[in-house]
């Protein structure tokens, strides 16, 4: 098959080489960055501070972040949710570098990508093993081995799909993986990569990641900006969107645009999608250095970047539903949702965001684990409901098997 490009416009190279030292200095390492014009550097709703709280202590709306009922107006709701009670640490496995991505196979084996390695790792029964490397990934700053997703139909095509960094650009690719975990990873054959979908522009930071196969059965991107502020509002660029493909790598059909990839745009740098129980798609957003996001999708929507971040009620844009003012208390990765409750890792904010969910409203934030387990890159349910969560930066890093409390 031959797999469909696009491609975006690149910046001459001496200004992407200024404007990739200038993201350098100002520590742009999918963690901060120069505020967009325009921005508000506030919440929807102002809320004080609290201090830090102890091992096994919750810590209710520390950064200012709160949630919105709404793009047009924020609200806070007299019959917000209850806070979410604190998961419990159920084990932790280590022997793993820069794991980026976690997917769960039919048996209950974990596969999960590192990112700077290339190397597909299993886990089962609490042992690491290696499946094999990825072919063809150019790792480099924040690219590299980035998000997995399996097939709806794995039983009988064995699909594994892969978002990475190549020498020109970030591109999804699917491979076949034989076998089971129940001869650690050298009971898997791992079958040679299948380009689907190219052209997404890369960078040293900025290159989105996650991908995720939705309830409809279309598989959904998550895009950086990769450095180039035009592209987020270009609806004919890749970078700064959610795309919807085909399991072939085709613009989904239904999409918001005709033979477009394109579902939603306007963001700067998407690392979590999730789907709650009534199939509406959210997705976490890095802010520069004010205004990290979470953000309930719409097909079309115009989420803002570079014009504007967080929920400044700007007519043509739509609002995020939870701000964090400061980028330090959060810088988030992956999303997962579980019941009524958002989960969400915060790299630099280095805790697990647990957020009520409310409909098409979200509450405060609640966080837990601060500064426990270092920078968390993803958060995904597994088949026996057990919250996995990747740590990143520790030397080694490790999975936290988290029990959510029924």
């Amino acid at each position: 098959m031959t797999a469909r490009a696009y491609s975006g416009f690149v910046l001459p190279l001496s200004l992407a080489l200024s404007l990739s030292l200038a993201l350098s200095l100002s520590g742009c390492t999918g963690d901060g960055g120069q505020p967009a014009p325009g921005s508000t550097g506030s919440p929807a709703n102002g809320v004080p501070g609290t201090s830090a709280p102890g091992p096994g202590r919750p810590e209710t709306g520390s950064s200012g972040a709160t949630g919105s009922s709404g793009t047009s107006a924020p609200a806070a709701s007299s019959a917000a949710p209850a806070p979410p009670r604190a998961p419990e640490v159920r084990s932790r496995i280590e022997g793993l570098q820069i794991p980026w991505s976690t997917v769960f196979l039919p048996d209950g084996t974990a596969v999960i990508s590192e990112r700077d390695s290339a190397l597909l790792r299993s886990v089962r029964d609490g042992k690491v093993s290696t499946i094999g490397a990825v072919p063809g990934v150019v790792p480099g700053g924040e690219g590299g081995l980035l998000g997995l997703a399996l097939s709806p139909g794995f039983a009988s095509d064995r699909y594994l799909y892969a978002y990475f960094t190549a020498a020109d650009d970030n591109r999804i690719a699917r491979m076949r993986l034989e076998g089971s975990g129940a001869a650690g990873g050298a009971g898997f054959r791992l079958g040679e990569p299948e380009v689907i979908f190219s052209g997404i522009s890369k960078a040293s930071t900025h290159n989105g990641g996650r991908i995720r196969f939705g309830p409809d059965g279309f598989l959904y991107v998550g895009t950086g900006d990769s450095q180039r502020r035009e592209q987020p509002q270009d609806r004919n660029a890749l970078g700064g969107k959610i795309l919807r493909l085909t399991k072939d790598g085709a613009p989904a059909p239904g999409n918001p645009f005709p033979n477009n990839p394109v579902y939603s745009f306007g963001h700067r740098n998407v690392q979590g999608l999730a789907w709650d129980g009534q199939g509406r798609l959210w997705a976490s957003e890095f802010g520069p250095d004010v205004n990290d996001e979470l953000n309930l999708i719409q097909p079309g929507g115009n989420y803002g970047w570079p014009e504007v971040t967080g929920a400044p009620h700007r007519d043509g844009f739509i609002d995020a539903k939870v701000v964090w003012p400061s980028t330090a208390d959060s810088s988030p990765s992956g999303l997962e949702i579980v019941g009524s409750t958002a989960y969400l890792g915060a790299l630099r904010g280095q805790r697990l965001w647990a957020i009520p969910l409310d409909g098409e409203n979200a509450a405060n934030p609640v966080g837990y684990f601060t500064r426990q387990f270092g920078r968390i890159r993803n958060v995904s349910v597994a088949p026996n409901g057990d919250l996995w969560v990747l740590s990143n930066n520790q030397s080694p890093d490790f999975a936290l098997i988290l029990r959510i409390p029924r």
